[in-house]
Order: C-alpha cells, then sequence, then structure tokens
C-alpha cells in the first residue's frame, strides 16, 4: 500500500497536476493576511474555512490522476480496501502539506498579533493549537468531499466537478444559515465562527464541532466505499 501511495503522489506532482491547486493556495493566503495581523486563533479559522474547497479539489485531482485500467490492476493486485485507503491517505499527506503551509504562512505575511494585554483573546500558543485543529477538521471533511466528487465514484467530469462544486456552495451557504439542516455538511464554517473572536472556545462546543466533522466524514466516506465497490 506505501507503494500504491508514493506512486499516486509521484504522479501527481511530477505530472503537474499539483500546480492549479497550489497557486490557489497562494492566492487565498496572500488575500488572507494581505490586509494586516489578526489574532491565532481567528486568522487560523477562517484560513481552514477558505482552504476548505481548494483541499477538496486537491484530493479530487489526486484521486484522478491515475488511469481506470491502472486503478481496477491496484484493486486485483493489492485488494479493493487497500487501494482505496492508499489514495484516501495519498490525498490527505498531499492536503497536509497544504494546511502546514497555511500553518506557516502568517509568518511571513505578519499576518498574527499577540494576544492584546488584558483582553480576553488566547495566548498565541493556545491560538496555534486551535488553528491546526481547524485545519485538520478542515482537511478531515475536504478529502471525504474530494472523494466523493472522483471519476471512481461519479466515471465522468461533468458530475464530479458538481459534487465538488456543489458541495463546496452548500458548506459555505448552509454554513452561514445555520438553520437549514446544518447536518448536511460539515461544520466548518461553524469553526470558523467558532474562532472568529480569536478566544478559545468552550471545550463541548470544540468537542462537537470535531464530533460532527467526524461522523460527517465517516458517512461521506462510507458512501464512497460502497459506491466505488457497486462500479468498479
Amino acid at each position: 500500500m506505501i507503494a500504491l501511495v508514493r506512486m499516486r503522489l509521484a504522479g501527481f506532482f511530477r505530472g503537474g497536476r499539483a500546480l492549479a491547486p497550489l497557486i490557489a493556495v497562494l492566492v487565498v493566503l496572500g488575500v488572507l493576511y494581505g490586509g494586516g495581523a489578526s489574532p491565532a486563533a481567528s486568522a487560523y479559522g477562517y484560513s481552514a474555512a477558505a482552504l476548505f474547497p481548494i483541499l477538496a479539489w486537491l484530493a479530487k485531482i489526486l484521486l484522478d490522476t491515475e488511469p481506470d485500467v491502472q486503478r481496477r490492476l491496484a484493486r486485483l493486485t493489492v485488494g479493493p480496501v487497500r487501494e482505496g485507503a492508499a489514495g484516501l491517505l495519498a490525498a490527505t499527506l498531499a492536503g497536509a502539506a497544504v494546511c502546514a503551509a497555511a500553518m506557516v504562512a502568517p509568518l511571513l505575511f505578519h499576518g498574527i498579533r499577540p494576544p492584546e494585554p488584558g483582553s480576553h483573546e488566547a495566548s498565541l500558543a493556545a491560538g496555534v493549537l486551535l488553528g491546526a485543529l481547524a485545519h485538520l477538521l478542515s482537511l478531515i471533511a475536504a478529502v471525504s468531499l474530494g472523494a466523493l466528487s472522483g471519476r471512481a465514484v461519479t466515471r465522468r467530469v461533468l458530475p464530479g466537478v458538481a459534487v465538488l462544486v456543489t458541495g463546496s456552495l452548500l458548506v459555505v451557504i448552509l454554513g452561514l444559515t445555520g438553520s437549514i439542516a446544518p447536518w448536511l455538511v460539515p461544520p466548518v464554517m461553524a469553526t470558523a465562527r467558532a474562532l472568529n473572536d480569536g478566544s478559545t472556545p468552550p471545550v463541548t462546543q470544540l468537542t462537537l464541532l470535531t464530533t460532527w466533522t467526524v461522523t460527517w466524514s465517516a458517512v461521506a466516506l462510507t458512501g464512497y466505499a460502497r459506491l466505488r465497490r457497486s462500479r468498479s
């Protein structure tokens, strides 16, 4: 399985398919942090939300890099479970590299300021930890959405793009309204809002957001696995 992960990452990066999403990442981070400094928790929270569609797009492109025939041969060689897990792991590793860059970017753009004396803002260390959690939750949900929009599930390009775009829009729209079936999408916007004022949210709220994201992603990946099995 490790060899499959390496092969898919190599095909993704060496084939130049990573260029477009990486340029989008640079643009988003430049816009986010080019306007001035803000508390760490708030800055990282909105960074995670803004990167969600790009992370999902990146996962889709990586999973679609391998030709269909080659993917079927891999399923026959190592089994469907390992073959599917290798693709998800490769997408997660590529997305994790982007998230790591997003955590470092504010240092380059001077986009993070220390908490003001006497304010309720979280400490710099706590803000960084909250930001890491926000990016992790965004990555988990994004890989799940990217997998659902992959060619192995949708078979054609247009339906896959429709799933990716619709899913990303619903995350934003339902996340902003918060009243229309919010459980249909992962709480990407809710997480950004929880970190909006730069303070440390209650542990119960962080636990709820984490559980919500993991549960949504588990359901999405279960559907992904079943669809791949039925369409292989």
